[in-house]
């Protein structure tokens, strides 16, 4: 491939895995051309893609950038998986097509920017996405609720005035204390 190709295919990578900041690697080697598209076509469901890279021209791209460390790793045939909700999401759905499709390869990849690589099944053990911000919800609203626990004084001065009303009733009398 001459250089002008090279560089070309190097610019394709880094508009589309530049600013990324997550990135699974798998190998799809083993698959068959049928079985290879029901696999990409049972990620793209899931908005879930799977592009093949050379490693060489993927360690070119990746240097400098936070997901430097994925680019040292890569060795033998890869492919870069990208998309779906968070990462952890695409890790669970990698590991279930894993077992459907036992010629994929789950590899390892870097999760949000940081430096560690880690392995498929370990990004797949982390919170998603959607767990992470219910989670900040609820440590947010949990102090209102105490604090809206201990204002609950309507309820008190309701008890207070329906005994008052009773005590008028019955024809008692009600004293002022001061």
């Amino acid at each position: 491939m001459s250089r002008v190709i090279k560089d070309m295919v190097e610019q394709a990578l880094r508009q589309r895995y530049g600013n990324a900041e997550s990135i699974l690697v798998i190998s799809v080697h083993g698959l068959s051309g049928v079985a290879a598209n029901e696999f990409r076509g049972e990620l793209r469901k899931k908005n879930i893609e799977v592009h093949v890279v050379k490693n060489s021209a993927a360690r070119r791209v990746l240097a400098g950038t936070p997901l430097a460390a994925l680019g040292d790793r890569l060795t033998g045939p890869c492919a870069f998986v990208t998309g779906g909700v968070s990462p952890a999401d695409t890790a669970k759905e990698l590991l279930r097509l894993a077992k459907d499709f036992p010629a994929v390869e789950l590899k390892f990849g870097v999760v949000d920017g940081e430096s560690d690589v880690l392995t498929v099944e370990q990004v797949s053990t982390r919170r998603s996405k959607a767990e992470l911000q219910g989670e900040v919800v609820m440590l947010f609203l949990s102090p209102a609720r105490r604090i809206a626990g201990c204002l609950n004084v309507g309820g008190k001065i309701a008890g207070c005035l329906k005994a008052i009303v009773e005590k008028l009733e019955k024809g008692e009398e009600i004293k002022h204390v001061a």
